[in-house]
């Protein structure tokens, strides 16, 4: 029934979206090209596809080589306009994964700005020009003209049988990869058989100017969220640690699964993706952990969720002694990391030595 009900739904958006790519393609609205490299990491489905590890993973490929400057929207930030992130910024000043990438590097410069146009520009007019900017969660906006755009996609989440809005989970239909260079299959298992690498490789259809690579996510050791507060955590080693699971993220099955196997989870607390921790979150979180305080369980969250749980004050000091988060890190599958690392600083390189050619201004055109 509810599919009948959202499948007029699903068509009336996807009339909407075609229009807005048509007129795109065909000229009618504007793609800004700028003279400097500009790389785009987006997915085409809502969700979790892995977009802050893989921006990580870039600031941390080229900030040896160039001047890294990230841009995003700042999703769910009670903030408009252009704003530079600070490590002591708040969440809601800026959004969680601005705040999460600034945090990790601090010497990196990190801009919101939901007119990305706008915020390329103003990044340019700053004395300390960028070498290359990173658009986070941008393969759907189209005001830029990427030279590198990196398209996302869920191993664990198919797009070919998959939907559009809001019957699916879709922001566009399949054959709008084509606008990717380099198309990413995340969250895999540590192996591929040959025959499943075939069979998605004809899935996807690839063309001649993209590359497919595969990458996996790798969970660190536990970190305090309340440094001055937290109680010791051991290692995490055949499941000698009790815990509770708190997320607020698009996708937690993979976290869950990884405390599964390396902890004796007792129980779970999610929230939808982005969620803002209240008062009564705060109030619920005490109360699950009072169920299982013979146990002693640590509660582990996201890394994202960290960054908002961190400016919350309603924690008793029991908890905030036991919150902890799980950092995470891609890992290209077999070899290709050195092929995409090749690739993208090649061109950073090619392109930032080109604009040096030119009279010293920043160029852009429409």
């Amino acid at each position: 029934m509810r599919k009948i009900f959202l499948y007029p739904l699903s068509i009336l958006y996807g009339i909407v979206v075609y229009i807005r790519n048509f007129l795109y393609d065909y000229k009618m609205l504007k793609s800004t090209d700028f003279d400097i490299p500009v790389i785009s990491i987006g997915n085409i489905t809502v969700g979790g596809t892995g977009k802050t590890p893989h921006t990580e993973y870039l600031i941390e490929l080229l900030k040896k080589h160039a001047e890294v400057v990230t841009l995003s929207r700042g999703y769910k930030r009670k903030t408009k306009g252009f704003l530079l992130v600070e490590t002591g910024s708040g969440v809601h000043e800026v959004g969680d994964e601005p705040l999460q990438i600034k945090r990790k590097f601090p010497d990196v410069t990190v801009a919101v700005d939901e007119n990305r146009v706008h915020g390329i520009d103003q990044l340019l007019k700053r004395d300390v020009q960028p070498d290359v900017i990173l658009l986070d969660d941008a393969f759907q906006h189209r005001s830029v003209n990427p030279g590198i755009n990196i398209l996302l996609i869920d191993y664990n989440r198919p797009i070919d049988s998959d939907s559009l809005l809001p019957m699916g989970r879709l922001r566009e239909r399949k054959y709008q990869q084509r606008r990717a260079n380099v198309i990413i299959y995340t969250k895999c298992p540590d192996e591929i058989t040959p025959i499943r690498r075939r069979i998605i490789l004809k899935e996807v259809n690839i063309r001649p100017y993209q590359s497919l690579y595969f990458t996996t996510m790798e969970y660190g050791e536990p970190v305090a969220v309340f440094p001055d507060d937290a109680h010791p955590m051991p290692s995490l080693h055949e499941k000698q640690v009790s815990s509770i699971l708190l997320s607020g993220i698009a996708s937690p099955d993979q976290f869950k699964n990884y405390l599964s196997s390396k902890t004796n989870l007792v129980d779970e607390i999610i929230y939808g993706d982005h969620h803002r921790y209240s008062e009564k979150d705060m109030k619920q979180i005490e109360q699950k952990y009072e169920q299982y305080k013979d146990q002693v369980p640590y509660i582990l969250t996201t890394e994202k969720d960290a960054m908002r749980l961190f400016g919350e004050t309603g924690l008793s000091p029991v908890l905030k002694a036991r919150l902890y988060y799980i950092p995470v890190r891609i890992k290209f599958l077999e070899s290709e990391g050195k092929s995409f690392d090749s690739k993208i600083v090649s061109y950073v390189k090619d392109n930032r030595s080109n604009r040096k050619l030119h009279t010293g201004k920043n160029k852009r055109s429409s």
